[in-house]
């Protein structure tokens, strides 16, 4: 104990913040063309430059009034721009809209970056004539107004994450002051895993931001009081078997050791897989996350024994545990429901399996990608301010797509780029001796599928001038490579999540069929929690669409974090089974489990939700769809269709291990008696 307190000491005090990357090509996914358009850009005049949009409006025509205030606001925003010196404002065709562009330092840090911007809106507003209005958007106000979701998440997050566990820690073990201990570690577990982060972007060069933080919190404290909740009720087995607390808590630990470090195991490993995705977010989910479930893991195993035995059994007051004492839970509720389904094991798995296929219906018709203005769920001023434009001006001006090419062949470039079918127009920008960039206006609507396409063909024509090295950029490209890389990432990591997880469940279980069966589960699972998220989402919450990165992100936690509840019981119906049989062995693995891990699986669905708290949709489809999930594995599919499965299986659910054969005749007919109660 005071190692470890040394230890998260240590981490606490020197582990600082996190590093935040300002390569501008840094969220773009690894080896894009948009990204290497990013790059190029930093050698370009303007490549230091981000841009705030100052949008002016006003329903019917700007009045010569509203012209002269944003020509005085042009003189003083200029103070504040890059060079000192704020380009004419452009007016739309329609005369109601006109916009000042206000270039910043893009190095600025994000504190006064957020300042700035605060300063632009509040002297745009404060010269603005009645009945016109105004919004700051680009490149500054998106960036300005996302911090300002994460302003104070941290806290906030953690804050709802440490009550939602405290709450259910105190109905799970119903005394004053137990849950204390086991929030307490778990507590400072996620707070060591933070720093260990922190450590690691100064040192590695790993980048992160504030939701991959929120998501590696969720993580720890969902998974860190998983394994507490199961070492627990182990330990309580234990206290009702031995007097000595001691001997009680060494015990807990051998039995349930297996079990917590193949979970874990599972986990940290399939977040592993994420490195190789071309996603940057993805690859620092991974890694962060993965830190987080080691660490969740050594306190529960190496912190958490030592806390608890540390205040004895008047811990568990009023419901303290004496040795002698018969275990309540061989007869309680779960032993009634694994009786009820091991006496109808073929109806029960057809019920389960047609309740997962109905749910599972729901992601008929899915859309994914989320275009920039469709990420919160808040409309946000820059939000506001781009679909100002967007209905002013022609459709793909307000975000144009970038060329960059060698300077000697920008005319053979333009040419080609205005050529091209769907290209409304395109024009030279910027250069230096070496570099050219132009400006394409598309004609499709951004972010739909005849905007990818239109992408898709410009750069197959300026990769076709000879010479010229042309690449293509910008926004819209830049979502079309995330969504190809989703694509590709899905593709390529599912099959190594699948393939860790069967990987482990042949180590622990060391059964073919089991390990196949366990992961059809939680395949059909996910499917079902995606369906009914999906149906929510269109139905009651109104998103446009699905989050590129969600399905990968949500069939990552789900398998891996669901696989779990299915380790925990079959490692404890294989230890049951090798003194009385494999259908008597579930039904005593039911009985005994059931209830510590339902309060673990309520415990990681309530955390996974609190992600709804920040106003982001990308989060809310993420918790929503693995909280709703983890609920499905813990109150179905372990409760019911796995218990079924065994039963129906039997011995061949070991196959090609004999567990449960080999027991003596008197073992065998003590089976059969518990089986027939």
């Amino acid at each position: 104990m005071a190692l470890a307190l040394t230890l998260s000491g240590l981490a606490l005090a020197f582990g600082g913040a996190s590093t935040v990357s300002t390569d501008p090509a840094g969220a773009l996914p690894r080896g894009s063309e948009s990204a290497a358009v990013a790059r190029l850009q930093q050698d370009l005049p303007s490549g230091e430059v981000l841009p705030a949009l100052v949008v002016y409006s006003r329903e019917g025509v700007l009045t010569g009034e509203d012209r002269a205030a944003i020509a005085a606001d042009a003189e003083r925003l200029a103070e504040r721009a890059v060079g000192g010196r704020v380009p004419p404002p452009v007016v739309s065709p329609g005369g109601d809209v006109a916009m000042l562009t206000v270039p910043l330092p893009g190095t600025l840090p994000n504190a006064e970056l957020t300042e700035t911007v605060a300063e632009i809106r509040a002297e745009a507003r404060a010269g603005l004539p009645s009945g016109a209005r105004v919004e700051v958007t680009g490149g500054a106000g998106f960036k300005v107004d996302l911090s300002a979701v994460f302003a104070g998440a941290d806290i906030t997050l953690l804050a709802v994450t440490a009550s939602v566990v405290a709450l259910l820690l105190l109905l799970t073990y119903r005394s004053p002051w137990l849950w204390l201990v086991p929030l307490t570690v778990v507590g400072v577990a996620d707070q060591v895993a933070a720093k260990t982060v922190a450590l690691l972007t100064r040192v590695t060069g790993l980048t992160v931001d504030d939701s991959t933080l929120g998501i590696t919190s969720v993580l720890v404290f969902g998974a860190g009081t998983n394994y507490a909740l199961l070492l627990i009720a182990r330990y309580r087995e234990q206290l009702r078997v031995h007097d000595d607390r001691h001997r009680a808590m060494s015990g807990a630990v051998r039995s349930a050791a297996p079990a917590i470090l193949a979970s874990s195991a599972t986990v940290a490993l399939a977040l592993c897989t994420l490195l190789f995705a071309l996603s940057p977010s993805s690859r620092a989910i991974g890694v962060a996350g993965a830190i987080g479930i080691v660490v969740a893991v050594a306190y529960a195993l190496l912190v958490l024994p030592a806390a608890m035995v540390l205040f004895g059994r008047g811990l568990f007051w009023p419901f303290a545990p004496k040795a002698g004492q018969a275990d309540p839970t061989r007869t309680g509720l779960w032993r009634r429901v694994g009786t009820g389904v091991s006496h109808r094991p073929v109806t029960m798995t057809l019920l389960s399996l047609g309740a997962l296929a109905v749910l599972a219906l729901g992601a008929w018709g899915v859309q994914s990608g989320l275009s920039q203005t469709e990420q919160f769920r808040e409309r946000v001023e820059a939000i506001a301010g781009q679909e100002t434009l967007s209905r002013a001006f022609p459709v793909g001006s307000a975000q144009p797509v970038t060329v960059i090419a060698r300077g000697a062949a920008l005319d053979q470039v333009l040419q080609a780029a205005r050529g091209t079918p769907g290209v409304t127009a395109a024009a030279p920008g910027e250069r230096t001796p070496d570099l050219a960039g132009i400006s394409v206006v598309l004609k499709a609507e951004p972010g739909s599928e005849a905007s990818f396409a239109t992408v898709e063909k410009l750069r197959e024509a300026v990769h076709a001038v000879p010479g010229a090295q042309a690449l293509v950029g910008g926004q819209e490209a830049a979502d079309l490579d995330e969504r190809q890389a989703a694509t590709r990432d899905q593709l390529v990591i599912i099959p190594l999540v699948l393939a860790v997880v069967m990987l482990v469940l042949l180590l622990l279980l060391r059964s073919v069929v089991a390990a196949l069966t366990l992961v059809l589960t939680v395949i059909v699972s996910f499917a079902a929690s995606f369906g009914a998220g999906w149906f929510a989402f269109r139905t009651f919450l109104g998103f446009p669409a699905m989050d590129l990165g969600v399905p990968l992100l949500g069939f990552l936690f789900l398998v891996a974090l669901g696989v779990d509840y299915n380790i925990f019981l079959t490692h404890r119906a294989r230890e049951e089974a090798a003194r009385q049989g494999t259908r008597a062995g579930i039904l005593t693995a039911l009985a005994v489990t059931g209830g510590v891990i339902t309060s673990a699986g309520i415990v990681l669905a309530a955390v996974f939700a609190v992600l709804g708290v920040l106003p982001l949709i990308t989060l809310t489809q993420l918790g929503v769809i693995v909280g709703f999930g983890v609920l499905l594995d813990t109150l179905l599919v372990r409760s019911v269709l796995v218990p079924a499965l065994i039963t129906l299986l039997g011995e061949r659910f070991w196959w090609p291990s004999r567990v449960g054969t080999a027991r003596r005749p008197e073992e065998r007919k003590g089976a059969l008696v518990d089986r027939r109660t």
